[in-house]
């Protein structure tokens, strides 16, 4: 009698962890949708500004005082959460969602492998280039815009350093640092984007649906992680959160019409794989974050 109960205990972090998943990357889809209504800048403003807000009336971090040797590490915390999220949209908007996120996953990769000096993680890089090397506009079969490559691999330089500068603010009180980063990344992102969408925020269907992709992208993703955090090993977590380009690119798929050509599925195949490797094999563990 006792295995079918483990069994169950063992698949709900699974379950958790598949719905943060596609949470995280149907909000992506959806905030895409809503480029053309209040543009990138304004998306990325009702995303962060509405997730700090939930962030902060949950964790009520101002019951906790910060220590001024912290206040720089989480002011550049926050600021490159905003960037990876300001980024990342210009990227959506260029690129399919599942290959601008398979670029962005080589940021928090980068960080792991840094972190080694094992002969074995050469192959993970070696697999992780081969991949983006699959994804330039003359090797792929459907050229890509280069200014969403850019635009991606700047997201993926501003995940790999806020992981750095979040282990920093590790310190601080349970959600702390998170909601804090989120006000720290709504500081620099509102006003970018009132002043590119101006009275076009303020809608009250726009702002329904800017807040349907906070919840989406932020408040459930963080919640439903953590609780698969506590309940399986985090290399485990660390391989099947490598999935996330797959996923990403099947929301595009049936949210948005986005198909990938054979290449651009293979470059995303190599990625998952140096990802999924780096994170199975490496003495850390995987360092992840709220990613788009």
């Amino acid at each position: 009698m006792g295995e079918p109960a483990a069994t169950g205990q063992g698949a709900l972090p699974l379950a958790a962890l598949a719905a943060s998943l596609i949470s995280q990357n149907l909000g992506a889809a959806i905030a895409k949708s809503l480029f053309p209504v209040v543009g990138v800048e304004g998306m990325t403003a009702l995303r962060i500004g509405l997730s700090a807000l939930l962030l902060l009336a949950f964790w009520r971090p101002w019951r906790t005082p910060v220590a001024r040797r912290d206040l720089g590490n989480l002011v550049i915390y926050g600021a490159m959460l905003g960037g990876m999220n300001l980024c990342i949209y210009h990227a959506f908007g260029r690129i399919p969602i599942g290959i601008a996120t398979a670029i962005e996953t080589t940021g928090p990769l980068a960080v792991v492998l840094a972190a080694s000096r094992r002969a074995l993680d050469v192959a993970w890089v070696a697999l992780a280039l081969a991949g983006l090397a699959l994804l330039l506009p003359f090797a792929s079969d459907r050229p890509l815009d280069p200014m969403g490559l850019l635009f991606a691999f700047g997201a993926a330089l501003s995940w790999a350093l806020y992981i750095v500068f979040g282990k920093r603010v590790s310190t601080l009180a349970s959600g702390q640092a998170v909601s804090l980063g989120m006000l720290v990344a709504a500081l620099f992102a509102v006003p970018i984007g009132i002043a590119h969408a101006g009275a076009a925020m303020r809608v009250p269907t726009t702002l329904l649906a800017g807040l349907g992709v906070a919840v989406l992208s932020s408040a459930v993703p963080y919640s439903l992680e953590m609780a698969a955090l506590r309940r399986m090993p985090r290399h485990v977590f660390g391989i099947l959160v490598s999935a996330t380009p797959a996923v990403g690119a099947a929301c595009g798929a049936l949210v948005l019409g986005e198909r990938l050509g054979a290449l651009q599925w293979l470059a995303v195949a190599c990625i998952i794989g140096a990802s999924a490797g780096g994170a199975a094999t490496s003495p850390e563990p995987r360092a992840t974050g709220p990613g788009q």
